[in-house]
Protein backbone atom coordinates (compact mmCIF):
# COMPACT_ATOMS: atom_id res chain seq x y z
CA UNK A 1 0.00 0.00 0.00
CA UNK A 2 1.11 2.92 -1.26
CA UNK A 3 1.53 6.20 1.06
CA UNK A 4 -0.24 9.54 0.17
CA UNK A 5 3.07 11.72 1.22
CA UNK A 6 1.18 14.94 0.19
CA UNK A 7 -2.04 14.00 2.79
CA UNK A 8 0.74 13.41 5.59
CA UNK A 9 2.92 16.57 5.28
CA UNK A 10 -0.93 18.70 5.15
CA UNK A 11 -0.99 17.15 8.67
CA UNK A 12 1.92 18.91 10.10
CA UNK A 13 1.44 22.88 10.17
CA UNK A 14 5.37 23.76 10.15
CA UNK A 15 6.07 22.06 6.95
CA UNK A 16 4.03 24.78 4.88
CA UNK A 17 6.99 27.60 6.23
CA UNK A 18 10.04 28.83 4.27
CA UNK A 19 13.61 29.45 5.57
CA UNK A 20 15.52 31.88 3.88
CA UNK A 21 13.01 32.22 1.44
CA UNK A 22 12.93 28.63 0.16
CA UNK A 23 10.21 25.68 1.21
CA UNK A 24 11.69 23.85 4.69
CA UNK A 25 13.34 21.00 3.45
CA UNK A 26 13.52 19.25 7.21
CA UNK A 27 15.90 16.22 7.07
CA UNK A 28 16.91 16.48 10.71
CA UNK A 29 14.09 13.77 11.77
CA UNK A 30 16.82 11.81 13.73
CA UNK A 31 17.73 14.70 16.34
CA UNK A 32 13.78 15.39 16.48
CA UNK A 33 10.80 14.79 13.97
CA UNK A 34 7.94 17.47 13.82
CA UNK A 35 4.35 16.84 15.20
CA UNK A 36 1.29 16.60 13.27
CA UNK A 37 -2.10 17.87 14.27
CA UNK A 38 -3.27 15.24 16.23
CA UNK A 39 -0.52 15.62 18.76
CA UNK A 40 -0.84 19.58 18.87
CA UNK A 41 -4.52 19.21 19.11
CA UNK A 42 -4.30 15.94 21.83
CA UNK A 43 -2.30 17.86 24.11
CA UNK A 44 -3.64 21.58 23.70
CA UNK A 45 -7.09 19.83 23.92
CA UNK A 46 -6.59 17.88 27.17
CA UNK A 47 -5.29 21.61 28.77
CA UNK A 48 -8.01 23.19 27.41
CA UNK A 49 -11.23 21.25 28.20
CA UNK A 50 -10.06 18.24 30.91
CA UNK A 51 -6.51 19.12 32.70
CA UNK A 52 -5.80 17.78 36.48
CA UNK A 53 -3.44 16.13 38.43
CA UNK A 54 -3.24 12.34 37.86
CA UNK A 55 -4.15 9.13 40.36
CA UNK A 56 -4.72 11.81 43.24
CA UNK A 57 -7.92 13.11 42.42
CA UNK A 58 -11.72 12.29 42.85
CA UNK A 59 -13.35 14.89 41.08
CA UNK A 60 -14.09 14.77 37.04
CA UNK A 61 -11.02 16.48 35.98
CA UNK A 62 -9.03 14.29 37.68
CA UNK A 63 -10.20 10.76 36.68
CA UNK A 64 -10.55 12.17 33.23
CA UNK A 65 -7.10 13.26 33.25
CA UNK A 66 -5.87 9.79 34.65
CA UNK A 67 -7.87 7.95 32.23
CA UNK A 68 -6.08 9.93 29.12
CA UNK A 69 -2.64 9.36 30.88
CA UNK A 70 -3.26 5.58 31.98
CA UNK A 71 -4.90 5.25 28.00
CA UNK A 72 -1.48 6.82 26.78
CA UNK A 73 0.65 4.01 28.58
CA UNK A 74 -1.82 1.61 26.90
CA UNK A 75 -0.83 2.81 23.91
CA UNK A 76 2.75 2.59 24.50
CA UNK A 77 2.35 -1.24 25.14
CA UNK A 78 0.42 -2.33 21.72
CA UNK A 79 3.54 0.00 20.07
CA UNK A 80 6.31 -2.37 21.10
CA UNK A 81 3.90 -5.58 22.10
CA UNK A 82 4.77 -5.32 25.67
CA UNK A 83 2.71 -8.36 27.81
CA UNK A 84 0.92 -5.56 30.10
CA UNK A 85 1.03 -1.96 30.97
CA UNK A 86 2.37 -2.52 33.76
CA UNK A 87 5.67 -3.48 31.99
CA UNK A 88 5.84 0.43 30.78
CA UNK A 89 7.07 3.14 33.17
CA UNK A 90 6.88 6.72 32.22
CA UNK A 91 9.96 8.85 31.90
CA UNK A 92 11.39 12.42 30.26
CA UNK A 93 12.60 10.87 27.78
CA UNK A 94 15.52 8.01 26.76
CA UNK A 95 18.07 9.51 28.67
CA UNK A 96 16.45 9.63 31.72
CA UNK A 97 15.28 5.82 31.04
CA UNK A 98 18.51 4.67 30.53
CA UNK A 99 19.73 6.50 33.53
CA UNK A 100 16.85 5.56 35.35
CA UNK A 101 17.86 1.90 34.88
CA UNK A 102 21.59 2.10 35.22
CA UNK A 103 21.54 4.21 39.16
CA UNK A 104 18.49 1.18 40.08
CA UNK A 105 21.18 -1.20 39.08
CA UNK A 106 24.04 0.51 40.71
CA UNK A 107 23.50 -1.45 44.52
CA UNK A 108 24.23 -4.80 42.69
CA UNK A 109 27.42 -3.76 40.83
CA UNK A 110 30.79 -4.65 42.33
CA UNK A 111 34.21 -3.79 41.11
CA UNK A 112 35.33 -5.47 38.18
CA UNK A 113 31.29 -5.95 37.10
CA UNK A 114 31.30 -5.31 33.15
CA UNK A 115 29.27 -3.36 31.33
CA UNK A 116 29.10 -3.93 27.08
CA UNK A 117 28.56 -1.35 25.18
CA UNK A 118 29.33 -0.51 21.29
CA UNK A 119 31.58 2.36 19.73
CA UNK A 120 28.21 3.25 17.70
CA UNK A 121 26.04 4.31 21.37
CA UNK A 122 24.81 7.61 21.86
CA UNK A 123 26.19 9.50 24.88
CA UNK A 124 23.34 8.78 26.21
CA UNK A 125 23.97 4.89 26.26
CA UNK A 126 27.53 5.24 27.61
CA UNK A 127 27.80 7.96 30.01
CA UNK A 128 24.89 6.38 32.97
CA UNK A 129 27.21 3.45 32.68
CA UNK A 130 30.48 5.79 32.68
CA UNK A 131 29.11 6.70 36.13
CA UNK A 132 28.69 2.89 37.23
CA UNK A 133 32.67 2.62 36.20
CA UNK A 134 33.62 5.93 37.91
CA UNK A 135 31.45 5.29 41.54
CA UNK A 136 31.07 1.58 41.70
CA UNK A 137 34.14 0.01 39.77
CA UNK A 138 32.86 -1.43 37.08
CA UNK A 139 34.06 -2.35 33.82
CA UNK A 140 33.27 -0.92 30.07
CA UNK A 141 34.17 -3.59 27.09
CA UNK A 142 33.49 -1.61 23.85
CA UNK A 143 32.45 -3.92 20.75
CA UNK A 144 33.38 -2.07 17.27
CA UNK A 145 31.59 -1.63 13.99
CA UNK A 146 32.64 -3.19 10.71
CA UNK A 147 33.76 -1.58 7.65
CA UNK A 148 30.12 -1.10 6.29
CA UNK A 149 29.20 0.20 9.95
CA UNK A 150 27.69 -3.06 11.12
CA UNK A 151 28.04 -4.32 14.53
CA UNK A 152 30.85 -6.75 14.84
CA UNK A 153 28.72 -10.04 16.28
CA UNK A 154 32.19 -11.67 16.80
CA UNK A 155 33.72 -9.31 19.13
CA UNK A 156 30.66 -8.90 20.92
CA UNK A 157 30.44 -12.86 21.48
CA UNK A 158 34.26 -12.25 22.63
CA UNK A 159 32.91 -9.51 24.82
CA UNK A 160 30.45 -11.12 26.94
CA UNK A 161 31.79 -13.47 30.12
CA UNK A 162 30.81 -14.38 33.47
CA UNK A 163 31.55 -11.00 35.14
CA UNK A 164 28.98 -9.47 32.56
CA UNK A 165 26.08 -7.70 33.96
CA UNK A 166 24.82 -5.27 31.39
CA UNK A 167 24.63 -5.48 27.61
CA UNK A 168 23.25 -2.09 26.48
CA UNK A 169 22.98 -1.56 22.45
CA UNK A 170 21.43 1.21 20.09
CA UNK A 171 18.53 -1.07 18.10
CA UNK A 172 19.48 1.81 15.20
CA UNK A 173 22.75 3.87 15.29
CA UNK A 174 21.73 7.97 15.47
CA UNK A 175 25.00 8.02 13.00
CA UNK A 176 25.42 5.00 10.87
CA UNK A 177 21.80 3.64 10.79
CA UNK A 178 23.19 0.21 11.56
CA UNK A 179 19.96 -1.86 12.74
CA UNK A 180 21.92 -4.53 15.26
CA UNK A 181 20.34 -7.93 15.93
CA UNK A 182 18.30 -7.52 18.58
CA UNK A 183 17.04 -11.28 19.29
CA UNK A 184 20.54 -13.14 18.94
CA UNK A 185 22.02 -10.17 21.16
CA UNK A 186 19.46 -10.72 23.80
CA UNK A 187 20.17 -14.56 23.55
CA UNK A 188 23.62 -14.02 24.02
CA UNK A 189 23.80 -11.95 27.14
CA UNK A 190 20.84 -14.34 28.79
CA UNK A 191 23.09 -16.97 28.18
CA UNK A 192 25.77 -15.24 30.03
CA UNK A 193 23.52 -14.28 32.66
CA UNK A 194 23.49 -10.79 32.00
CA UNK A 195 20.26 -8.64 31.15
CA UNK A 196 20.14 -6.70 27.97
CA UNK A 197 18.62 -3.24 27.36
CA UNK A 198 18.38 -1.32 23.78
CA UNK A 199 18.00 1.70 22.90
CA UNK A 200 15.30 2.59 20.58
CA UNK A 201 14.94 5.91 20.42
CA UNK A 202 15.55 5.61 16.67
CA UNK A 203 14.25 2.24 15.96
CA UNK A 204 10.96 3.24 17.54
CA UNK A 205 9.81 5.29 14.48
CA UNK A 206 11.35 3.36 11.53
CA UNK A 207 10.92 -0.37 12.98
CA UNK A 208 8.33 -2.72 13.95
CA UNK A 209 9.22 -3.12 17.32
CA UNK A 210 8.84 -6.25 19.09
CA UNK A 211 9.61 -6.54 22.83
CA UNK A 212 8.60 -9.99 23.58
CA UNK A 213 9.63 -11.56 20.55
CA UNK A 214 12.93 -9.70 21.23
CA UNK A 215 12.77 -11.05 24.61
CA UNK A 216 15.11 -8.33 26.41
CA UNK A 217 14.83 -6.85 29.62
CA UNK A 218 15.11 -3.58 28.94
CA UNK A 219 13.70 -1.02 25.97
CA UNK A 220 14.24 2.64 25.93
CA UNK A 221 11.73 4.96 23.85
CA UNK A 222 11.75 8.62 23.23
CA UNK A 223 8.80 10.70 22.08
CA UNK A 224 10.11 13.64 19.94
CA UNK A 225 11.48 11.00 17.82
CA UNK A 226 8.06 9.76 17.28
CA UNK A 227 6.53 12.75 16.32
CA UNK A 228 5.48 13.65 19.78
CA UNK A 229 6.32 15.77 21.97
CA UNK A 230 9.65 16.40 24.32
CA UNK A 231 9.80 15.59 27.49
CA UNK A 232 8.24 11.95 27.64
CA UNK A 233 9.60 9.00 26.84
CA UNK A 234 9.38 5.15 28.12
CA UNK A 235 10.91 2.44 29.72
CA UNK A 236 10.08 -1.19 29.36
CA UNK A 237 10.86 -3.72 31.58
CA UNK A 238 10.19 -7.01 32.17
CA UNK A 239 8.10 -7.99 35.48
CA UNK A 240 10.82 -9.47 36.68
CA UNK A 241 13.38 -6.35 35.78
CA UNK A 242 11.39 -4.21 37.12
CA UNK A 243 10.74 -5.59 40.27
CA UNK A 244 14.84 -6.43 40.87
CA UNK A 245 15.66 -2.66 40.52
CA UNK A 246 15.63 -0.24 42.91
CA UNK A 247 14.03 2.91 42.80
CA UNK A 248 15.77 6.29 40.81
CA UNK A 249 13.45 9.07 42.37
CA UNK A 250 11.87 9.38 45.67
CA UNK A 251 8.52 11.28 45.77
CA UNK A 252 4.67 11.29 45.73
CA UNK A 253 3.33 8.16 43.80
CA UNK A 254 5.69 6.19 43.91
CA UNK A 255 5.46 5.23 47.39
CA UNK A 256 3.37 2.77 49.54
CA UNK A 257 3.93 3.44 53.46
CA UNK A 258 5.91 6.16 54.89
CA UNK A 259 6.47 6.67 58.50
CA UNK A 260 9.06 8.85 59.87
CA UNK A 261 11.34 5.33 60.26
CA UNK A 262 10.49 3.30 56.92
CA UNK A 263 9.17 3.83 53.66
CA UNK A 264 7.73 1.15 51.68
CA UNK A 265 7.24 1.50 47.43
CA UNK A 266 4.80 1.37 45.39
CA UNK A 267 4.57 -1.28 42.62
CA UNK A 268 5.86 -0.88 38.96
CA UNK A 269 5.32 1.04 36.81
CA UNK A 270 4.38 3.53 39.54
CA UNK A 271 7.31 2.90 41.56
CA UNK A 272 9.16 4.54 39.06
CA UNK A 273 7.14 7.47 38.40
CA UNK A 274 8.08 9.81 41.64
CA UNK A 275 5.93 12.98 41.87
CA UNK A 276 3.55 14.74 39.06
CA UNK A 277 4.12 13.06 35.86
CA UNK A 278 4.69 15.02 32.11
CA UNK A 279 0.82 14.49 32.09
CA UNK A 280 0.09 16.48 28.75
CA UNK A 281 3.37 14.96 27.32
CA UNK A 282 2.48 11.42 27.82
CA UNK A 283 -0.87 12.12 26.28
CA UNK A 284 1.15 13.76 23.43
CA UNK A 285 3.26 10.47 23.00
CA UNK A 286 0.06 8.48 23.13
CA UNK A 287 -1.46 10.51 20.37
CA UNK A 288 1.34 10.39 18.33
CA UNK A 289 1.67 6.05 18.36
CA UNK A 290 -2.12 6.33 17.56
CA UNK A 291 -1.03 8.37 14.41
CA UNK A 292 1.80 6.82 13.40
CA UNK A 293 -0.01 3.49 13.88
CA UNK A 294 -2.43 4.24 10.82
CA UNK A 295 0.09 3.55 8.22
CA UNK A 296 1.41 0.75 6.60
CA UNK A 297 3.97 -0.05 8.71
CA UNK A 298 5.91 -1.87 5.31
CA UNK A 299 5.10 1.21 3.11
CA UNK A 300 6.66 3.62 5.79
CA UNK A 301 9.34 1.63 5.59
CA UNK A 302 9.65 1.10 1.90
CA UNK A 303 9.06 5.11 1.55
CA UNK A 304 11.70 5.75 4.07
CA UNK A 305 14.57 3.28 1.89
CA UNK A 306 13.09 5.07 -1.48
CA UNK A 307 14.20 8.58 -0.27
CA UNK A 308 17.49 7.38 1.49
CA UNK A 309 18.26 5.32 -1.97
CA UNK A 310 17.37 8.54 -4.25
CA UNK A 311 20.01 10.71 -1.78
CA UNK A 312 22.61 8.40 -2.01
CA UNK A 313 22.24 8.15 -5.35
CA UNK A 314 22.38 12.48 -6.08
CA UNK A 315 25.34 11.94 -3.93
CA UNK A 316 27.51 9.51 -5.79
CA UNK A 317 28.46 12.14 -8.10
CA UNK A 318 29.52 14.38 -5.10
CA UNK A 319 33.86 14.15 -5.48
CA UNK A 320 35.20 13.67 -1.83
CA UNK A 321 32.15 12.79 0.05
CA UNK A 322 32.33 9.61 1.96
CA UNK A 323 28.58 7.80 2.93
CA UNK A 324 29.70 6.22 6.66
CA UNK A 325 27.37 3.22 7.38
CA UNK A 326 26.34 0.92 4.45
CA UNK A 327 25.02 -1.87 6.51
CA UNK A 328 22.17 -3.47 4.62
CA UNK A 329 18.74 -2.78 5.94
CA UNK A 330 19.58 -0.23 7.68
CA UNK A 331 17.73 3.04 8.72
CA UNK A 332 16.87 6.31 6.94
CA UNK A 333 20.32 8.22 8.39
CA UNK A 334 22.59 9.64 5.90
CA UNK A 335 25.94 10.53 7.75
CA UNK A 336 28.29 11.72 5.58
CA UNK A 337 32.00 13.77 4.79
CA UNK A 338 33.48 15.98 2.24
CA UNK A 339 36.99 16.27 1.98
CA UNK A 340 38.24 19.04 2.50
CA UNK A 341 34.61 21.29 4.03
CA UNK A 342 33.94 21.02 7.62
CA UNK A 343 30.55 19.55 8.82
CA UNK A 344 29.13 22.78 10.48
CA UNK A 345 30.02 24.69 6.91
CA UNK A 346 28.06 22.48 5.07
CA UNK A 347 24.92 22.40 7.05
CA UNK A 348 25.01 26.67 7.29
CA UNK A 349 25.29 26.36 3.45
CA UNK A 350 22.53 24.19 3.10
CA UNK A 351 20.29 26.10 5.49
CA UNK A 352 20.50 29.15 2.89
CA UNK A 353 18.29 26.84 0.63
CA UNK A 354 15.80 25.87 3.36
CA UNK A 355 16.97 22.51 4.38
CA UNK A 356 17.85 22.06 7.58
CA UNK A 357 20.23 18.64 8.49
CA UNK A 358 23.08 17.91 11.73
CA UNK A 359 26.44 18.24 12.00
CA UNK A 360 28.50 17.41 14.49
CA UNK A 361 29.49 14.11 16.53
CA UNK A 362 25.73 13.78 16.87
CA UNK A 363 26.55 12.81 20.95
CA UNK A 364 28.22 9.73 19.68
CA UNK A 365 32.08 10.89 20.60
CA UNK A 366 33.53 7.28 20.59
CA UNK A 367 31.84 6.65 17.09
CA UNK A 368 33.57 9.40 15.47
CA UNK A 369 37.24 8.27 17.04
CA UNK A 370 36.15 5.18 15.62
CA UNK A 371 35.47 6.42 11.98
CA UNK A 372 38.79 8.95 12.12
CA UNK A 373 36.91 12.32 12.11
CA UNK A 374 35.45 14.95 14.63
CA UNK A 375 32.36 15.38 13.04
CA UNK A 376 29.60 14.42 10.61
CA UNK A 377 27.13 15.81 8.64
CA UNK A 378 23.87 13.75 8.55
CA UNK A 379 20.31 13.96 6.55
CA UNK A 380 17.36 11.94 8.25
CA UNK A 381 14.70 10.92 6.56
CA UNK A 382 11.10 10.76 7.86
CA UNK A 383 7.31 9.89 7.16
CA UNK A 384 6.34 13.23 5.97
CA UNK A 385 10.03 13.47 3.66
CA UNK A 386 9.75 13.43 -0.39
CA UNK A 387 11.49 12.70 -3.71
CA UNK A 388 11.65 16.73 -3.94
CA UNK A 389 12.97 17.09 -0.48
CA UNK A 390 16.07 14.62 -1.19
CA UNK A 391 16.36 16.36 -5.08
CA UNK A 392 16.69 19.89 -3.39
CA UNK A 393 18.81 17.89 -0.86
CA UNK A 394 21.47 16.93 -3.46
CA UNK A 395 21.29 20.00 -5.54
CA UNK A 396 21.95 22.72 -2.57
CA UNK A 397 24.55 19.75 -1.42
CA UNK A 398 26.33 20.17 -4.93
CA UNK A 399 26.22 23.79 -4.53
CA UNK A 400 27.26 24.03 -1.04
CA UNK A 401 30.59 21.89 -1.83
CA UNK A 402 31.16 24.45 -5.37
CA UNK A 403 31.23 27.22 -2.79
CA UNK A 404 33.29 25.45 0.05
CA UNK A 405 36.18 23.97 -1.91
Amino acid sequence: MALNVENIRQQFPILQREVNGKPLVYLDNAASAQKPDAVIDAMSGQARTAYANVHRGLHTLANETTEAYEGARLTVQRFINAPTPENIVFTKGGTEAINLVAAGLAPDIEPGDEIVLSVMEHHSNIVPWHFLRERKGAVLKWVPVLEDGSLDMDALRDAIGPRTRMVAMAHMSNVLGTVTQAKEITELAHAAGAKVLFDGCQAGVHLDVDVSEIGCDFYVLTGHKIYGPTGIGALYGTAEALRELQPYQGGGEMIEIVEQDRVTYNEPPHKFEAGTPPILEAIGLGAAMSWLEQYDKQAVLSHEQSLYDRACEGLSAVNGLVIHGKQEGKGPVLSFSIEGAHPHDIAQLLDRYGVAVRAGHHCAQPLMTHLGVSATARASFGIYNTHSDVDVFVEALHKARGMLL
